[in-house]
């Protein structure tokens, strides 16, 4: 069974690698939403595969780092594509949620990433 939790947050960025001229390379920022798949046989006691509120107990503290920040100059986020922050944000969970299955990133409301890690 895979479960998700959705999170939301602003931010501010550009694309520092992308061909002059491109929109992208102007700053700009973005409502981002961020779903956090876990997987794991349901619990037959609890009847669920993990609390809801240990998913968000992982998350706050990277949500507190991007929300309303210019993600250029966060460590490791200098070419922040949704790519590059998927794998940002999975690198930093796996070790709070070991049954994370994937992440997904969206950066409007049409596009985003989805990542399932190496």
């Amino acid at each position: 069974m895979e479960i998700f939790r959705e999170f939301t947050f602003e931010a501010a960025h550009r694309l520092p690698n992308v061909p002059v001229g491109h929109k992208c390379g102007r700053l700009h920022g973005h409502s981002y939403r961020i779903q956090v798949h876990v997987e794991s046989p349901v619990d037959e006691k609890t009847g669920w595969v993990m609390d809801f509120g240990d998913i968000k107990r992982a998350m706050v503290p990277l949500i507190e780092t991007l929300d309303h920040h210019y993600l250029n100059e966060i460590k490791g986020l200098d070419n922040p594509t949704s790519e590059v922050l998927v794998r940002w944000v999975w690198d930093r969970l796996r070790d709070e949620l070991p049954i994370l299955s994937a992440l997904t990133v969206r950066e409007t409301c049409t596009s985003g990433c989805t990542y399932r890690g190496d």
